[in-house]
C-alpha cells in the first residue's frame, strides 16, 4: 500500500471512530503515528504543541502537519480529508436527522455512554503528556528523568489560571495561555537552558 493511500485510511479510521472533538483523537492519532513510525514520542507532543498553537482544530491541524511530514503537500491534504470526511458526512446525516433521532432513548443512551468514555480518553492524554515532559516516562521501562523547568512552567500556568479566576471572575483565555507558555520555555529553555 502506498504512504499517501495508507496516511488516508489511517485519518479516516481515526475521523470515523473518534467521538469528543479533537481533544478525544488525540490518543488515537498518537497511537497510529507511532505505530506506523511516522513520528516519536517527542517530535508528536511537539506536534500536539504546534497543533494547539495554530489556528483551527487541533486534530485537522495534527493530521495537516503530520501528513505534510509524511508526503508533503498531497500527504497533508490527504491526511486532513481522511480525518473530516467521516465528521463531514455524519454531520450532514445528523443534520438531516436530529428531531427525530434524538427522541429515542437508545441515541440518548449512546450519548450518555460516549460522554465518560471521551472525557476518560482526554484525561489520559493529559496524564500521559505530564509523565513524559515532566519525568521523561514514555515507556514502563523508561528511567525517571525529572525536568524541573516543565513542572515550573506547569506550576506557574496552573497558578495564574486559579489567581485570574479567583480575582477577575473569569478563565485566561487560551490564546494568552499559548504566548504565556511560549515565553516561559523561552525563558526557561533559551535563557535559563545552562542550569
Amino acid at each position: 500500500m502506498s504512504e499517501l493511500l495508507l496516511l488516508f485510511l489511517t485519518f479516516l479510521k481515526i475521523g470515523a471512530v473518534s467521538f469528543g472533538g479533537g481533544y478525544g483523537m488525540i490518543p488515537l492519532i498518537k497511537e497510529e503515528v507511532i505505530s506506523n513510525n511516522w513520528l516519536t514520542e517527542d517530535e508528536f507532543i511537539n506536534f500536539i504543541a504546534v497543533s494547539e498553537s495554530t489556528p483551527g482544530p487541533i486534530a485537522i491541524n495534527m493530521a495537516t502537519f503530520i501528513g505534510s511530514t509524511q508526503g508533503g503537500f498531497l500527504g497533508a491534504v490527504l491526511a486532513t480529508l481522511g480525518v473530516v470526511l467521516p465528521a463531514f458526512i455524519i454531520i450532514l446525516i445528523v443534520a438531516a436527522l436530529i428531531k427525530g433521532l434524538l427522541q429515542f432513548a437508545g441515541v440518548k443512551a449512546f450519548l450518555e455512554g460516549v460522554r465518560p468514555v471521551v472525557n476518560g480518553l482526554i484525561i489520559a492524554t493529559a496524564i500521559s503528556m505530564v509523565l513524559s515532559i515532566i519525568l521523561s516516562l514514555k515507556t514502563i521501562e523508561s528511567n525517571i528523568v525529572f525536568d524541573w523547568r516543565a513542572l515550573v512552567i506547569l506550576l506557574i500556568l496552573i497558578s495564574a489560571h486559579f489567581i485570574v479566576k479567583k480575582i477577575f471572575k473569569k478563565k485566561l483565555s487560551p490564546f494568552i495561555m499559548i504566548i504565556a507558555s511560549a515565553v516561559l520555555g523561552i525563558v526557561f529553555y533559551g535563557f535559563l537552558g545552562f542550569l
